[in-house]
């Protein structure tokens, strides 16, 4: 039998009433989003099943209203199914802090604290307007690395930010340099480049103040050796001892996600099955383009789809 590995979105996921009816339904997810009210002070759980959505949107709500709704679906599940455990987890961006709950190396009180934190030093690190990242589809990796060097070697530092898989990747930088890229990009044959609606360039070294400051943050945490294998966005492998775990996450503020690579090294290490667990379905389409067409991909974010993977069996 195949492996199974859990894997849990980032941003970009949220919407509005994400996990109302799942809270209604399920007690341990119900506490979840009380644990999270508890340790932010405010009515997280409100703003994830009422909005507003413009509110919802910034930064330092959606991490860890995301967080919450992913780790709310995961509690759900153990809930129902409280011995299985995956072989491998793993998150994009900020869905590896889920992934670290998952694996037992962070408490989800700390974990929901941390992002929110981690959200407000992405906010912070540079002003308005003066960041940006852009998709760029059907471009080889090394060609568009060329061109992000060029542009950086100019004065306007531009990187690749997410390798999310074949043909599509997102650059990120100061709004100059991804504009820059974005048109050379073009010029050497990308079909397309789409700008991102984000309120910065995240995973671009424009990033590293956040990065220090979440430092700061992560040596006040507790955080122990993971249970369960996390493949880390910085590597595409796994690290389950404390200390690499602090290191990844301090250095994935700033470093690109390496989404393709890490589904690629599962696989690899006999992985069949993909259960995205958290809001929406970015990651299964993403894994679909990435892994053979005959691995089994679930999306579970309410109790109907909980119900069909309880069903359909793993």
């Amino acid at each position: 039998m195949g492996k199974v590995a859990f894997v849990f979105p980032g941003q970009g996921s949220q919407f509005v009433g994400m996990g109302q009816a799942l809270s209604e339904q399920s007690e341990a997810a119900r506490n979840v989003f009380q644990q999270a009210d508890e340790a932010l002070g405010f009515s997280l759980s409100g703003l994830c099943f009422e909005g507003p959505e413009e509110e919802l949107r910034l930064t330092a709500n959606t991490q860890p209203a995301i967080l919450t709704m992913s780790v709310a679906v995961l509690a759900a599940f153990q809930e129902k199914q409280p011995d299985f455990q995956p072989d491998f987890v793993a998150g994009h961006s900020l869905g590896e802090y889920s992934a670290l709950v998952a694996a037992n190396a962070l408490r989800f009180f700390d974990a929901v604290k941390t992002v929110r934190a981690r959200g407000q030093f992405m906010e912070e690190a540079v002003p308005a307007g003066q960041g940006a990242m852009s998709a760029v589809l059907n471009m080889d990796r090394a060609a568009l690395s060329a061109v992000c060097e060029e542009v950086t070697a100019s004065g306007h530092p531009v990187q690749l930010a997410n390798m999310n898989c074949a043909g599509q990747i997102v650059i990120s930088g100061s709004a100059e340099g991804v504009k820059l890229a974005g048109e050379k990009a073009k010029e050497a044959g990308a079909k397309r480049v789409l700008p991102l609606n984000v309120s910065g360039p995240f995973h671009s070294s424009l990033m590293q103040p956040a990065a220090d400051k979440l430092h700061a943050v992560l040596a006040e945490v507790s955080v122990a050796d993971a249970k369960i294998p996390v493949v880390a966005n910085v590597s595409a492998r796994p690290v389950t001892e404390a200390r690499a775990i602090v290191d990844s996450l301090v250095k994935q503020v700033s470093a690109p996600v390496l989404w393709e690579d890490s589904v690629q090294w599962m696989v690899e290490q006999g992985v069949t099955t993909f259960v995205e667990i958290g809001p929406g379905k970015v990651l299964a389409g993403l894994v679909k383009k990435i892994a053979p067409a005959d691995t089994k991909i679930i999306s579970v974010q309410d109790m109907e789809s909980l119900t069909e993977l309880l069903n359909g069996g793993l």
